[in-house]
């Protein structure tokens, strides 16, 4: 019996102590109390609901008391929809506060378009009020007389709130300026121009308003290092020269391929005439024959005609025997007739 009693005691201790911790876990008395203690009416049915929409208390509760000290007109409703979208409900209260501080008028609305659009909110009130230098890299750049040149800039932005959502980030910037010193030196007829007024290149991309449809707003562009770089034109005639060359080359290589072509065909022409002439000549006895057969051609036609070939063969040799005549040489004197 005694034992009975024990155990039913116990057990009923046992309960009370897990329905304290479930009732402070749905009713988070501490965050009340300091919520009231700070002097922001949050109501205790309103904190439980938030438990029971998954909405950690304090990630609204404290944020709030901080914006109420600050002296910001913010409710809780508003930072818990904007946690319940996927905001950081800190971070937007922090922005706030600085906003409030250095005097800029961003509302809540803004602040939290801000945060939901992936910008980080805070850094960006920081460079409304402290602005953000930003270093392009080495943009090579070529003048009219062939000389590149390699320009480094940096550029002093300050955040644009009213423009961040939407807005183009650093890249564009960055790009922006690169493209306008890339044109303001590709303008100069002579690269010393340059290297005498940097400066010039700064007023030249400032007047091209490169800060249009960014989330920033352009305050300066200062030529950080120029330096001279290759002799691009020469470079490039010499590139030119060296093709022509090679296409010069290569026609004239064709031209002495076709001329060997030509060559070989006259040959093998020169070769097939010779081989039909030693056929023709071969037909020629056959052709005597036949006609000293059936009587067209006489025998003594046949020894005229030997005579006259050997008369003809001895004419060559003899042609062909003699010494040429040397230029200057005295003639012999021919007899003179009596």
């Amino acid at each position: 019996m005694i034992i009975t009693t024990m155990l039913g005691s116990f057990l009923i201790v046992f309960l009370f102590i897990v329905c304290v911790f479930v009732f402070l876990h749905f009713v988070p008395l501490g965050l009340w109390i300091s919520a009231m203690a700070a002097g922001v009416h949050v109501g205790i049915f309103n904190l439980v609901g938030m438990r029971l929409r998954r909405v950690p208390p304090a990630r609204i509760v404290l944020p709030l008391i901080k914006a109420n000290k600050a002296g910001l007109d913010v409710n809780v409703n508003q930072l818990e929809a904007h946690f319940l979208a996927g905001g950081d409900v800190d971070k937007v209260v922090d922005a706030l506060i600085a906003a409030h501080r250095a005097q800029i008028t961003l509302p809540f609305e803004r602040s939290a378009a801000i945060d939901l659009a992936g910008r980080n909110v805070l850094e960006a009130v920081q460079m409304s009020v402290n602005p953000k230098v930003i270093e392009t890299p080495v943009v090579s750049a070529v003048a009219k007389n062939g000389i590149e040149l390699k320009v480094k800039a940096r550029v002093t932005v300050r955040a644009n709130l009213d423009r961040l959502v939407g807005g183009a980030g650093e890249a564009t910037v960055i790009a922006r300026v690169s493209e306008g010193i890339i044109t303001s030196v590709g303008l100069a007829d002579d690269h010393k121009q340059v290297l005498a007024n940097p400066d010039h290149i700064s007023q030249i991309v400032l007047a091209k308003g490169l800060d249009a449809g960014t989330a920033f707003e352009i305050l300066s562009i200062d030529i950080a290092d120029v330096d001279v770089g290759r002799n691009i034109g020469a470079a490039l005639l010499t590139d030119q020269a060296e093709a022509d060359k090679r296409i010069a080359q290569a026609k004239a290589e064709e031209r002495r391929t076709m001329a060997v072509a030509r060559e070989q065909e006259m040959k093998a022409y020169t070769q097939e005439m010779q081989a039909k002439v030693v056929e023709s000549q071969a037909e020629v006895p056959v052709a005597l024959a036949i006609a000293l057969r059936e009587g067209r051609l006489g025998v003594m036609d046949y020894y005229n005609m030997n005579n006259i070939l050997a008369d003809t063969q001895m004419r060559d040799t003899i042609a062909k025997s003699a010494p040429a005549a040397v230029p200057g040489a005295i003639k012999p004197e021919e007899p003179k007739n009596r």
